[in-house]
């Protein structure tokens, strides 16, 4: 071989290498759980001003989505509510009301992002209502859960997602204690307080269904009868796991799903791709966080066979979800209209579909589970 060639050879080859470096970088990037930061790629707003229950926002189309939402930035967390159009504004601002602070200060120029997560605590401190800190036992070992008593036998178990925590989901908290639904709020592992993975790595619900079955088998253990599960994003994903793999399925009597991760590969690309990581390796950084996170290609994703299903289902989603896309949720309720409906929720972001329209989300809800309770 000549001079020549062996230059280029190892220069291949050692662009091969660094490229296989780079996917494995950005599949851990992806796949590595960060309990309660925001997703990336949401725009950073910049506070104008604040005061009065009213907070001028940077002018954006996220800005002007309807609905509820919070406010983070590094020690500060707020609740905002809908856009307030007829107040007196810049034309780079928007202005919605503030529903409140919960900790920290909104001055001029501080950097918010906005997240599905409103509320901030525990459900005692946020919402008002009893609760108590229970240890649910999984095969990592103690898993974090708040469990909210009700008068009801059939106990709801909700499941966060992607950049989210055990706060996420108190924003049904209410709707649930006001229908007697007894609530168990589950951290699983991952989330601070709870067993790390053994790898470090988030599995896209993957492994993570296996916490979700031990907090059945906890909420059985404790008093209830039947169980609905109550999903966002991965959380969603695990619901579905539970459902089709676990031994007590026969006691989940519905599912309710929240922006579920059907199609993983476009999610790896997409949180892939928002925490900057270059074109050229995307590919290679879906295939290598697939082989870390034992996603096969020859597994079908939970939901792929509409005909396993054997409980009601509830799906929340919509079209302008770009880290779950709702296309394959459409084709599941097109596949089983007999047991799945499809809630299509415009406006929103992953996860969102509640803050997009919390009285029309809590109406369909409560159509959903009337039956079921």
């Amino acid at each position: 071989m000549t001079a020549t060639a062996v230059a280029v050879t190892t220069t291949l080859v050692g662009a091969g290498v660094a490229a296989v470096a780079a996917g494995r970088y950005a599949a851990d990037a992806a796949l590595r759980p960060r309990p309660g930061a925001p997703l990336p790629g949401g725009p950073r707003l910049s506070v104008h001003s604040a005061g009065d229950g009213r907070i001028a926002l940077t002018r954006s189309l996220a800005s002007l989505r309807p609905g509820t939402y919070g406010l983070a930035a590094p020690g500060v967390h707020a609740a905002v509510g809908p856009v307030l159009a007829d107040a007196d504004h810049d034309p780079d601002t928007v202005v919605r009301r503030l529903l409140s602070v919960t900790h920290g200060t909104l001055d001029p120029g501080t950097r918010v992002t906005l997240t599905p997560q409103v509320h901030a605590g525990d459900p005692r401190t946020a919402l008002g209502l009893d609760h108590a800190d229970v240890d649910v036992p999984g095969e990592l070992g103690a898993l974090p859960a708040w469990f909210v008593p009700a008068a009801r036998d059939t106990w709801v178990i909700t499941v966060h997602g992607l950049g989210a925590g055990r706060e996420h989901p108190m924003v049904v908290m209410p709707f649930l204690h006001r229908h007697r639904l007894p609530v168990l709020g589950l951290g699983y592992r991952g989330d601070l307080g709870a067993p790390q993975p053994p790898d470090g790595l988030g599995h896209l619900g993957a492994s993570e269904w296996r916490d979700l079955d031990a907090a059945i088998r906890y909420a059985l253990r404790y008093g209830a009868r039947r169980v609905i599960l109550h999903g966002w994003s991965t959380g969603a994903t695990m619901a579905l796991h539970a459902v089709e793999r676990s031994a007590l399925a026969d006691r989940i009597s519905g599912l309710v799903l929240d922006s579920p991760v059907l199609d993983w590969r476009t999610t790896l690309r997409a949180l892939a791709a928002a925490r900057r990581t270059p074109a050229p390796v995307l590919a290679l950084a879906v295939r290598a966080a697939e082989g870390r996170s034992g996603l096969r290609a020859d597994r079908l994703p939970p939901g792929a066979d509409p005909g396993a299903l054997k409980v009601p289902v509830l799906i929340f989603h919509g079209p302008d979800d770009t880290l779950a896309p709702w296309e394959p949720s459409r084709r599941l309720a097109a596949a089983r209209p007999d047991l799945v409906t499809l809630q299509t929720v415009r406006d929103a972001g992953h996860g969102a579909m509640w803050n997009a329209d919390p009285d029309g989300y809590e109406e369909a809800l409560r159509r959903f589970l009337t039956p079921l309770m």
